[in-house]
């Protein structure tokens, strides 16, 4: 499943970041600290979603949110 399909405060396993090729898209979200096997919590959702990783927070759209598997 997808960070969209995620329950609000429950922490998930990133499995993997499937961006179909985009490396601008791949870079950002590594950037962020979203890779394989690193913890991600959403935290709130509204028009985006807000999400905890590691010791940040950060406001992601839904196409960004659909590259993360969890």
């Amino acid at each position: 499943m997808t960070l969209n399909d995620a329950d609000l405060g429950r922490e998930y396993t990133i499995d993997s970041v499937e961006t179909g090729g985009d490396e601008e898209m791949e870079s950002f979200l590594f950037s962020l600290g979203c890779y394989s096997g690193e913890k991600i919590t959403v935290v709130d959702r509204k028009r985006n979603l807000v999400v905890a990783i590691k010791d940040g927070r950060y406001n992601i759209d839904p196409e960004l949110a659909s590259a993360i598997k969890i």
